[in-house]
């Protein structure tokens, strides 16, 4: 072998090769889990923030970040995680502003039947991390365990999340 010769150089053109090839499965990866995951997380983060557009938002910064982060195992599972934690930060700075503006929380502007506008109060009503628990167990159908690591907390707290916000829909709708 030359010193600093040939043997170097094409081993990265085979690293080089490798990454080139691997990139398109990787991309089609990618447009796959968009397009199964998009409108779920959409839904997710909707519940979370009240707002549609806030939460298209909040997702295209999730899956721009994922689509940095080649080290994610389960993806669906992280971008659940990603997009309750991007909410809740969204819907803490908006309160944050709101409060320093004087203005009263805006009420979302999401057509609904006069049940649904009793739910989609209660749930107005609820934290962001209980009514992501909510949606997540009754929406998403997902196991104790599953929110438990969307919302990057134990399995006995989702049990805690779930009965408080039960308990607080339950007063709101008995109410009305």
């Amino acid at each position: 072998m030359i010193p600093g010769g040939v043997e170097p150089i094409a081993a990265a053109v085979r690293l080089q090769e490798v990454t080139v090839l691997s990139e398109p499965a990787v991309r089609g990866d990618f447009d796959a889990l968009y397009a199964a995951q998009f409108a779920p997380m959409v839904r997710l983060a909707c519940v979370t923030t009240g707002s549609v557009p806030a939460a298209e938002d909040v997702v295209q910064e999730v899956f721009l970040a994922l689509l940095h982060r080649p080290d994610v195992r389960e993806p669906t599972a992280w971008l659940r995680r990603a997009v309750v934690s991007r909410c809740t930060s969204w819907v803490r700075r908006r309160r944050l502003e709101n409060r320093h503006a004087g203005q009263p929380e805006p009420e979302p502007l999401v057509p609904l039947g006069p049940d649904a506008i009793a739910v989609r109060a209660g749930l107005a009503r609820l934290r962001p991390r209980h009514r992501a628990a909510i949606f997540l167990r009754y929406y998403l159908d997902l196991s104790e365990a599953d929110i438990a690591d969307a919302l990057n907390c134990r399995p006995g707290t989702v049990k805690s999340l779930l009965h408080r916000a039960h308990s607080a829909l339950r007063e709101h709708l008995d109410d009305h």
